[in-house]
């Protein structure tokens, strides 16, 4: 690298945000951090406090942004992503996903930057069509109560596209199937961290529904390598990054068991409104394009990333969803 490089990642402090944060330090990048902790936590980017190549601004992507001097590459990660949060904050989560989008893209045209936005595979709804390709439009409610998360996405999606063919905007869209790992929430409501937090706990894993729906789990070091070569490819269209490691939420649970080696028993509830059967990407753009697929195995991943909450404190254990969505709620 001639220069060094600027990249403004925004929900900075959030799961897959603070990863983000760690790759491009690690590959030399001038890094400037944006969240404001609405979901995100400042304890996953306080290793990067000190780094010379970070900096960090407390600021609301739905309000106008200011950024002084020359910046080449935006992410755009600033979005709950768990229903726990975004059934909590729905005008918010359309917000992020419609002015935030807009006034990043403004950004990145003002700075003339390259722009990648985050999407995901619920874009795709409950799918009629198995596994998922990019061409499938998908099967979404969008006045059930996910659709507040699933059209901002479709709709951010868009308003990129149409940046990028009115403005001529150098865009990239990553569509982000099911990923865990390391720093994701305890309490977020996503079935990984709700299965290790109940067995850690000593509590019934909770199953909804038969338990039969499917997901495709992606470890996160895997995600973040497929999200940084696509920067980097010239490719302005939508790209699936995810495992295609099918597995039923039963068997995912009973999984979960064998590794924290506990006795617990699996309790059936009703199955959310919405909530796909079946989940699984076609990732065959993404091994011609970016040469990628994911590496480590789902035992692999499962095992760091229970050895990561198996760490956390009593407290932090035992608390429920800690966010407070009070004061945006009157928003």
């Amino acid at each position: 690298m001639d220069t060094k490089r600027t990249v403004l990642i925004t929900g900075a402090a959030g799961f897959l945000g603070s990863h983000l944060c760690d790759r491009f330090v690690k590959e030399g990048f001038s890094v400037i951090g944006m969240d404001n902790f609405i979901t995100g936590d400042k304890k996953n980017i306080s290793h990067l406090a000190n780094h010379t190549n970070f900096s960090f601004i407390e600021h609301d992507v739905t309000e106008y942004i200011k950024i002084d001097g020359e910046l080449d590459y935006i992410l755009h990660f600033a979005s709950p992503a768990s229903p726990i949060d975004y059934l909590k904050i729905p005008i918010q989560t359309l917000k992020v996903g419609s002015l935030g989008t807009h006034n990043l893209l403004g950004l990145a045209k003002a700075k003339n930057a390259r722009i990648l936005i985050a999407s995901t595979s619920e874009v795709y709804g409950d799918p009629l069509v198995h596994p998922q390709p990019e061409d499938y439009y998908g099967n979404v409610n969008a006045i059930g109560p996910r659709g507040v998360y699933d059209e901002a996405k479709r709709f951010q999606e868009s308003l990129t596209m149409a940046y990028h063919r009115f403005h001529g905007l150098e865009v990239r869209i990553v569509r982000i199937f099911n990923t865990y790992g390391p720093r994701m929430r305890l309490n977020d409501g996503r079935v990984i961290p709700a299965f290790m937090g109940q067995v850690l706990r000593g509590e019934d894993l909770t199953v909804f529904g038969d338990g039969l729906q499917t997901r495709s789990f992606c470890y996160v070091d895997d995600q973040i390598d497929g999200i940084y070569k696509l920067l980097f490819s010239d490719y302005s269209f939508p790209v699936n990054i995810g495992n295609p490691t099918e597995t039923t939420i039963l068997e995912f649970s009973k999984e979960i068991i064998k590794l924290a080696n506990s006795n617990q028993k699996i309790v059936f509830r009703p199955l959310p409104v919405d909530d796909p059967l079946q989940r699984k990407p076609d990732i065959a753009l993404a091994k011609k394009l970016l040469n990628w697929t994911p590496k480590i195995s789902q035992k692999e991943g499962m095992k760091i990333t229970f050895n990561y909450f198996k760490n956390l404190s009593i407290e932090q254990l035992h608390r429920k969803n800690h966010k407070d969505f009070s004061s945006y709620n009157k928003r």
